[in-house]
């Protein structure tokens, strides 16, 4: 009874297991294209390939092929050896996201776009081997997450700055013209820091310079210059980066600190708004009484002259005679002054224009007639 209970309780497990493996044997379609002299990638493949060779034809990888792959997105192995692809154009293989093996050795390869691998998250194993590259650039890897194979072996490389890979495992490098000065020394110092392991040590040597091609690219001598010369900037970065840090704190601190002014200031805002607004109107008002009502005009404009009369005359003189005795009676010591003033005062002539003005009036006779 145990046995046949303990079989009655396996039996749905094993039963799973067995159409998992039969679903995976179904999904793996096969698809075998090598050598039939295609320079197109032909449309009328399987939808659900999964594993296709299209190696030792004349493919070119123009765009046209990048439209037709991205029909088989279920493809996990991609074989584009020995064809004709020159240049790797940005998301070539974009929508292959399920691709974990990549082969495109022994074509004529120079150029490859910054996005030629962008898409690939689960690509692992890249060969790139056997072709033209003569330079790469780091960050073109950056996409590929899950890379723990990397082939560069027979390429025109002089030099390559280690990739930002953290799951990578192998790098092949042999077969470059490495040039070993200085600018190889980030390379070197990469590989021995990290956990990658580089394949064929032994034969990936220096080509340049002459006394140094017996070394691996791995284990060269460096001069104490070449330290000194990847390590200064390396210092010079991290002084620059933690300057623009502490800018970086110091600018949010004083944005912080002037949106808290800018808080306290607001209840008095206000106020200084409503001066302002009174002001403006007053003195629009102002100009506008200055303008539209000009009641200073009138009274100039009503002020007129009229010739004097000659008893009115008559009667001025009187009243300047009158104001002579009062005059006279000022102390001897100013009577040159008075009498100085008093004719300046008191020089009236008659004009042509009717207007009556007194003669010259003798001093001594007033004083005779007081």
């Amino acid at each position: 009874m145990k046995i046949t209970s303990i079989v009655i309780l396996l039996w749905p497990f094993s039963m799973l297991l067995l159409s998992n493996k039969s679903q995976t044997s179904k999904t793996e379609v096969k698809c075998n294209f090598t050598e039939k002299n295609y320079s197109l990638i032909p449309e009328d493949i399987n939808d659900n390939v999964t594993i296709l060779d299209l190696s030792y034809n004349q493919i070119t990888l123009t765009i046209t092929d990048t439209r037709v792959l991205q029909m088989y997105f279920l493809l996990t192995e991609l074989y584009l050896t020995k064809n004709n692809i020159i240049i790797l154009h940005s998301n070539s293989f974009s929508n292959l996201s399920n691709l974990e093996i990549l082969n495109i050795c022994r074509n004529s390869i120079n150029v490859i776009h910054q996005d030629a691998f962008v898409g690939l998250n689960k690509l692992k194993q890249l060969h790139l081997c056997q072709n033209k590259i003569s330079q790469l650039d780091p960050d073109m890897f950056v996409p590929l997450n899950n890379l723990k194979l990397l082939n560069l072996q027979g390429n025109l490389l002089h030099y390559f700055e280690g990739p930002q890979l953290f799951h990578l495992e192998i790098i092949i490098l042999y077969g470059n013209p490495w040039n070993c000065s200085c600018n190889l020394f980030n390379l070197q110092n990469w590989l021995n820091t990290s956990n990658v392991i580089l394949e064929n040590e032994n034969i990936t040597m220096c080509n340049y310079p002459e006394i140094l091609k017996c070394y691996s690219i791995k284990t060269v001598p460096y001069t104490a210059e070449c330290h000194s010369k990847f390590t200064l900037p390396i210092s010079e970065d991290l002084y620059s980066n933690f300057q623009a840090i502490n800018n970086s704190t110091f600018n949010i601190s004083l944005r912080n600190l002037t949106r808290n002014s800018e808080h306290e200031s607001l209840g008095k805002s206000w106020v200084f708004l409503v001066g302002v607004v009174v002001t403006v109107l007053l003195t629009s008002l102002l100009i506008f009484i200055a303008i539209k009502c000009p009641t200073w005009y009138n009274l100039l404009l009503s002020y007129n002259h009229h010739r004097l009369e000659e008893h009115e005359a008559e009667a001025y003189e009187d009243g300047f005679t009158g104001n002579s005795s009062s005059l006279s009676q000022i102390p001897d010591a100013n009577s040159e002054d008075t009498t100085v003033i008093f004719e300046k005062l008191h020089s009236f002539v008659v004009d042509d224009d009717g207007f009556i003005e007194d003669k010259y009036i003798d001093t001594h006779e007033l004083c005779e007639e007081n």
